[in-house]
């Protein structure tokens, strides 16, 4: 028996067919994309940010500089460049600039000096690198890389790594740069509430007679980002917590716990109350979550920022980007300094919960 001939026609409609078949597929994410999307986000740190204790001069500041630091990174990333310079760019914005808690803006120890940290993670090749307590470092994100790059290990402290930086040829500042009177004002306000005897709860910041947070932010500034070339990087960078002492180290500089990035799941960065980032892993778990679970970045988040971290009583947020370019920004406090741009080059900032 001879196969039946299809006419033109037919043949027409049915590879007409076969072709809206295929673009419905990739539409639903059936089909892999020759290239992912690509972008930045950004954060500057959660706590207690409201309008109400905002002037709109003080407000456009942080926004103007979020941008400014969106498209540090969005420009390397439009010029084909690679996610870990996109974050690094990013967050050296933010360490110059005295409005957030990183760089030439950290608090104060209880000892009256600055104490900072930070970290890096490539997503592509699962390499990190993390400095902690350094005095003297203008861009300790900058240290963190070459600590990834140029030395066998993941993690140096102190003034170990300051030695290292000065055989990187990485220039030192005096101390005095990170003064700023803003936070040493907040390190008066914490000494005189300890005085006071109303000491901070295990992993809470001390607060004043009225109860409010001595600092009215988790300081730490981060960024995320996802290249053309669908390598993810995160960066994370903090001066730590008002009053802290005994050579207190938080969640930045741990990786899994405030910084994380991996290309078969998401890249995070995290703010917060360090303590309970660091016990609860947040940062990898969001991550394995993705990747073990099969949920998507939103619900994951969603699981461990709004649910885990909320009933353990730990307060702050992330930012993330999956290997897609999906972003999510999710905080369980009354604000997050926070700002994105995708391949468009729109940047979007955000202050306020309930901005979404």
């Amino acid at each position: 028996m001879r196969s039946p001939t299809l006419i033109p026609g037919a043949l027409l409609a049915i590879c007409a067919l076969a072709a809206a078949a295929l673009l419905g597929l990739a539409a639903r994410g059936g089909a892999q994309q020759s290239a992912p999307r690509w972008g930045i986000v950004i954060h500057g740190g959660a706590g207690t940010i409201r309008r109400d204790q905002m002037t709109p001069e003080r407000e456009q500041a942080y926004r103007a500089k979020l941008e400014e630091a969106v498209r540090a990174g969005h420009a390397i990333l439009a010029a084909g460049g690679s996610s870990l310079d996109a974050v690094v760019a990013a967050v050296q914005v933010m360490e110059d600039s005295p409005l957030f808690n990183a760089g030439k803006g950290a608090v104060f120890t209880a000892e009256g000096t600055n104490e900072l940290d930070a970290a890096i993670m490539d997503g592509r090749t699962m390499a990190a690198g993390a400095v902690a307590g350094v005095k003297r470092i203008r861009s300790p994100i900058a240290l963190a890389r070459l600590v990834m790059e140029r030395s066998p290990h993941v993690f140096m402290i102190g003034t170990g790594a300051e030695t290292f930086a000065q055989e990187q040829g990485v220039e030192l500042v005096d101390p005095s740069y990170f003064f700023t009177q803003e936070r040493w004002d907040a390190l008066q306000r914490a000494k005189a509430a300890e005085a006071a005897r109303r000491p901070s709860a295990l992993g809470h910041p001390a607060r004043d007679a009225e109860g409010r947070p001595i600092d009215e932010k988790f300081g730490t500034v981060g960024a995320v980002a996802l290249d053309q070339h669908g390598n993810l990087a995160a960066a994370t960078s903090t001066g730590g917590m008002t009053n802290k002492r005994f050579g207190r180290v938080g969640d930045v500089p741990v990786i899994g716990a405030g910084t994380y990035a991996s290309n078969r799941s998401c890249a995070v960065s995290a703010t917060g109350h360090g303590e309970f980032f660091i016990r609860w892993t947040v940062a990898h778990d969001i991550c394995a979550r993705v990747r073990y679970q099969g949920v998507s970045l939103e619900e994951a988040a969603h699981a461990v920022v709004m649910q885990e971290l909320v009933e353990a009583g730990g307060e702050g947020g992330i930012i993330a980007m999956d290997p897609a370019g999906n972003i999510v920004m999710k905080l369980n406090s009354p604000g997050m300094y926070r700002a994105y741009a995708g391949p468009d080059g729109r940047v979007v900032t955000k202050i306020y919960a309930d901005e979404g």
